[in-house]
């Protein structure tokens, strides 16, 4: 098993991607707290997933809130090897035309300032380990501005993906790895909030929360000598999110 031991923390573990990576996870070997804001959803996919994964209600937007979860990880495991931050959402109405600003804070706060809130977490424990892995599930919408994707999600995951990048910049030195993983369309729940509903042909040929998973198991379980600071990952096809 390519995790055996390892303790792994996983942000929006309750469906889509996220529910695919805690799956994955715990197939091989590793301890798994998986986040997320539904506590329903949360704890039927870690009962799906079995073995050593274990629901932890919350938003990553509330900072304490994920302090206390990395708390108490270290207190019951002693350290955190990974954490992968998959928590995203979008809006329906995203447009620069129609979107409000609390939309545009809500996209930003989860997307952007929750990756940042559960790194902040994390950083001072994985330093004094010596090493750590932080993934970011992030999307193609943060390599490049994207009309489909929206002015706050592009703006959102842009920032992301940066923020991780930055753990590779500043934290080598303490044994400490970073990848973002830029997927492009993928068949998950929040397809429910594009404008134009998607159809079940559509989906099909996406991206599906496997191949994520797939993508995050690869760079998890690399060598410590290797980085890899981004891997775009699309559907056959796909030329751009634009």
């Amino acid at each position: 098993m390519r995790l055996q031991d390892k303790v792994v923390i996983v942000t929006g573990g309750g469906s889509g991607a996220g529910e695919a990576i805690v799956a994955s996870c715990v197939a091989e070997g590793a301890q798994v707290i998986a986040i997320g804001r539904d506590a329903e959803k949360l704890g039927a996919a870690c009962k799906k997933a079995g073995g050593n994964a274990r629901p932890a209600a919350g938003d990553v937007t509330d900072r304490q809130r994920m302090q206390q979860i990395v708390d108490e990880t270290i207190s019951e495991f002693g350290r955190v090897d990974i954490l992968i931050n998959n928590a995203g959402i979008n809006v329906a109405d995203r447009t620069l035309e129609k979107l409000t600003p609390e939309d545009w804070d809500r996209v930003m706060e989860i997307n952007a300032t929750g990756a940042y809130n559960t790194i902040h977490a994390v950083l001072p424990h994985m330093r004094e380990q010596g090493d750590g892995v932080i993934i970011a599930v992030s999307s193609m919408a943060g390599c490049a501005p994207s009309v489909l994707g929206g002015v706050a999600y592009s703006a959102a995951k842009h920032a992301m993906s940066v923020v991780t990048k930055m753990v590779d910049r500043e934290e080598a030195n303490h044994g400490i790895r970073a990848c973002v993983i830029s997927p492009g369309e993928i068949n998950t729940p929040i397809l429910d909030q594009r404008p134009v509903k998607v159809t079940d042909e559509r989906k099909s040929r996406m991206l599906q929360p496997q191949d994520i998973a797939d993508a995050v198991m690869y760079v998890a379980t690399l060598p410590a000598r290797v980085v890899i600071e981004e891997m775009i990952i699309k559907p056959r096809g796909q030329g751009s999110v634009s």
